[in-house]
Parts: C-alpha cells; sequence; structure tokens
C-alpha cells in the first residue's frame, strides 16, 4: 500500500488484513495504493499494475482521495473471474463510503468485494456416478 502516511498504523492494519483476507479468499494478489497520481490516472494505475510482482494474478485498486478517483486494474487470469460490472459494484461501493467519509472501510469493503466476485465457485459434485 503506497501513500500509507496518511493512515494511522491501526488503519494501515485493517487495510493490510482485509488484502490477507481477500487473497485468502480467492488466491488473486490484492495492491492498495493511495495517493495522487502521477498524470492521467487511468495509465498511471495501469504502470504501477505493471510494476507488481505477478501483474497477470493480481488486482490493484488505486485510491486518489483528493481528486475524488478511483481505479482498478486487473490482471489477465483476475480478469477471466471478475468481470467489468463486478469491479463497477464494487467502485461505487467504495465511493459511497468515501463521500461519508470513510476512506479505511470503503477501501475494506472495496476489495473484499472484489474477492467475493473473483472467487471460483465451490465444485460439489464434480463427478456424478448413476
Amino acid at each position: 500500500m503506497a501513500g500509507g502516511d496518511a493512515f494511522s498504523a491501526a488503519q494501515r492494519h485493517e487495510i493490510d488484513k482485509a488484502i490477507r483476507d481477500a487473497e485468502t479468499m480467492c488466491r488473486f494478489e490484492f495492491s492498495v495504493y493511495v495517493g495522487a497520481s502521477d498524470g492521467e490516472t487511468r495509465p498511471f494505475a495501469e504502470r504501477l499494475h505493471a510494476a507488481l510482482v505477478a501483474p497477470a494474478r493480481s488486482v490493484l485498486v488505486m485510491v486518489d482521495p483528493a481528486a475524488r478517483i478511483v481505479e482498478v486494474v486487473t490482471g489477465t487470469e483476475a480478469r477471466r473471474v471478475l468481470d467489468d460490472a463486478e469491479v463497477r459494484l464494487a467502485v461505487m461501493s467504495m465511493e459511497t463510503a468515501f463521500a461519508a467519509g470513510d476512506l479505511v472501510g470503503g477501501i475494506k469493503r472495496g476489495v473484499l468485494q472484489l474477492a467475493e466476485h473473483a472467487r471460483r465457485p465451490t465444485m460439489l459434485h464434480a463427478e456424478q456416478t448413476p
């Protein structure tokens, strides 16, 4: 999580826990960047995502609170199970929390919502015998 200087240690811990929980839930890697973008926000978020250790298996959430911008970048593998409509729902959830003044809660909810959508369904009966 970049831009973490604006958060207390307890708030950083809350966000880190949400990230760990999300990664456990869906097996993709999550990163959160909070701060101003360097230039246009989408290309900046895409550069941040490309610099991650495993970008194909990663989801980056970039939040620029001052500009009121949220960008979510998904890697090729994550995109197979996380579609644009699901990302938009998570972004709307974050924006609602941010508008109410809850930056940390919005990030946590958004990350966990993305992970919930990205989680592959459990196969209960992969093989049935007659």
